[in-house]
């Protein structure tokens, strides 16, 4: 048995004509009185062999050998009602006419001549052993015989042009469906080559506005023709600020949409950032989030996908469109896939962002290291040698006047600057470059740095080191970990007027795998919300440094301080990448 995506017309032509020729059999049986259990059975069979023949048409089914089955069964059907209904001199003389339209209609001029031979076999039978007697019964042969031919012939040539026709106009069809794919195919190869195109530039840019823009591009070049509806979509990438969702780049929202905050904890969006799956919306204009987007309320539906990779949440790719069956399964899927490219290339872009405002930090940072040394010089070791050239210039002028007791306690200052000098150009080199840390460690270097600010600056500095915790860092940790140590001193002495500096280390109670380095005073103190706002105004970057080596080390900073109430601040440090991803969570 075969199938075919196109109706079989012939079979279709052959059950009409097989279901005329039971009617007309069954009324004249009825009529004439030779209505027989036999001549009942064989109509009802031939009745059930059509209704399947039909059943076979509907569903474009055909056995293999059909045709010539369908005329087999047709010959002996009407043969056996040919002689049961009397022959020639019966009610159904023509009945022998049926399997000849069937032959003609599955073979044309071939199978109408030979149907029509093989009835006028089926006559001569009657003829020879049928109860008609007499030159009279070869007369109606000939006539039968005669009318049987003539039929035969119109037949083939009916079916003939018949079928011509049908073959021409179904070969037109087949070649304008052909022409119709490769259309569709041509165009689907083009989509297909434009979308991959966007998808391999969306991989390789690193410029972050480009792969938003390219991003909603995109999604309209997935959803596939026409792609004039598509473009009805209103598209937005939703990115996490300080505390809530924002829209970063958008098509078909008002510049009043760029500007609504959306928290992310109600209706879809919330849905998505809580369980990080796509959410299907109907009717996003009553959503409690959606619904403060002007864009979005002549939407029917909304499709909302997350820009989540691991732990990072980065926001939420937003689409809506007017019509409500828009997001069909595929589109759907379609979208689901650009949502896992797109935060890839989020990340890439974010991340080379993030090297290049690195470097840029790097670039500042050095240049504010090279101006606070030009400045520690200037303010130290310059003055100190200026002050040594004029005490020398003064001790000699006592030479000279044979002041001896004024010149010896005017070389005793000298003397005395002197080491004071040298002990501050160590300190500053210590602090460039801690030797003990190289060699002894972070303990023997914090000691050494709170013994210098008590030579140098008399800082009181003490350390609270659980000798545990030291062990636990490794080598880069225990460097990044003296300069936060050194830089928050350094910040306290110059700035917080503070008779005691405490610098602390230890493992929290609630983590073995985080660090806490605690670095606090009891000095004036400052006001946080004034220093954030003034600090581009400021000649130092203390707390820049101190958060930039912060996320040196992956680490959490904190700091804490009020007008009279000194300064504390903690920085958190991760000893595991899973300790660094429970401090990212809590950030």
């Amino acid at each position: 048995m075969r199938t075919y995506d196109a109706p079989f017309l012939a079979d279709w032509y052959a059950i009409f004509f097989r279901w005329l020729t039971l009617i007309v059999v069954s009324i004249v049986a009825g009529l004439t009185g030779w209505f027989t259990i036999f001549t009942a059975s064989l109509i009802s069979l031939s009745t059930l062999w059509n209704v399947i023949l039909t059943f076979m048409a509907l569903s474009n089914r055909r056995f293999n050998a059909q045709r010539l089955l369908n005329v087999v069964v047709d010959l002996l059907v009407t043969g056996s009602l040919f002689f049961l209904s009397g022959g020639l001199a019966g009610s159904l003389p023509w009945i022998l006419l049926l399997p000849v339209i069937t032959g003609g209609i599955y073979y044309e001029w071939k199978g109408a001549l030979w149907t029509a031979l093989l009835a006028a076999l089926i006559q001569l039978t009657w003829t020879i052993f049928g109860s008609m007697y007499g030159m009279e019964r070869f007369i109606w042969l000939g006539i039968a015989v005669g009318i049987t031919g003539v039929f035969a012939l119109a037949t083939g040539w009916l079916t003939h042009r018949l079928l011509s026709r049908l073959r021409a106009k179904h070969q037109a069809l087949l070649q304008q469906r052909q022409q119709v794919e490769e259309t569709s195919l041509r165009y689907e190869r083009d989509h297909i080559q434009k979308f991959y195109g966007l998808i391999e530039n969306l991989s390789t840019t690193l410029d972050y506005q480009e792969v938003l823009d390219t991003i909603l591009d995109l999604s309209v070049a997935g959803m596939g023709e026409p792609q004039q509806k598509a473009e009805l979509m209103a598209r937005a990438v939703l990115l996490f600020g300080e505390n809530d969702l924002g829209i970063a780049c958008s098509r078909r929202f008002t510049p009043h949409d760029q500007k609504v905050p959306l928290p992310g904890n109600q209706g879809a969006l919330g849905d998505v950032l809580a369980r990080g799956e796509p959410v299907l919306v109907d009717d996003p204009a009553r959503d409690p989030e959606l619904s403060r987007l002007v864009g979005v309320q002549t939407c029917q539906a909304a499709y909302c996908l997350p820009l989540m990779r691991g732990l990072d949440s980065y926001g939420i790719l937003l689409l809506a469109h007017p019509e409500s069956d828009f997001f069909t399964e595929d589109r759907r899927e379609t979208l689901e896939l650009l949502s896992h490219q797109a935060v890839i290339a989020i990340q890439n872009a974010r991340l080379f962002r993030d090297l290049a405002e690195e470097k840029e930090a790097l670039i500042s940072a050095q240049e504010e290291t090279r101006k606070q040394l030009a400045r520690d010089l200037h303010d130290g070791p310059t003055q100190a040698v200026a002050a040594l050239a004029m005490r020398a210039s003064i001790a000699g002028k006592y030479l000279d006047s044979n002041a001896l007791a004024d010149a010896r306690t005017e070389i005793d200052q000298i003397e005395s600057l002197a080491r004071r000098t040298t002990n501050e150009i160590r300190h500053m080199l210590f602090t460039l470059r801690p030797l003990q840390l190289e060699s002894q460690g972070l303990d023997a270097a914090l000691q050494t740095m709170a013994e210098k600010m008590k030579d140098n600056y008399q800082q009181n500095v003490v350390l609270e080191l659980d000798p545990a915790s030291l062990a636990r860092l490794d080598t880069n940790k225990q460097g990044v970990t003296f300069y936060l140590v050194e830089e928050a001193v350094n910040n306290a002495r110059k700035h917080a007027r503070a008779d005691t500096i405490t610098v602390r280390l230890r493992s929290i109670p609630q983590d073995a795998d985080i660090l806490l380095l605690e670095i606090a005073d009891n000095g004036v103190g400052f006001d946080m919300n004034q220093v954030k706002t003034n600090y581009e105004k400021r000649g130092s970057l203390g707390m820049v440094n101190l958060r930039e080596r912060t996320d040196l080390i992956n680490g959490l900073l904190h700091i804490d301080s009020a007008p009279g109430k000194g300064t504390r601040i903690r920085i958190f440090i991760p000893l595991s990448e899973a300790a660094i991803d429970r401090l990212q969570r809590s950030r």
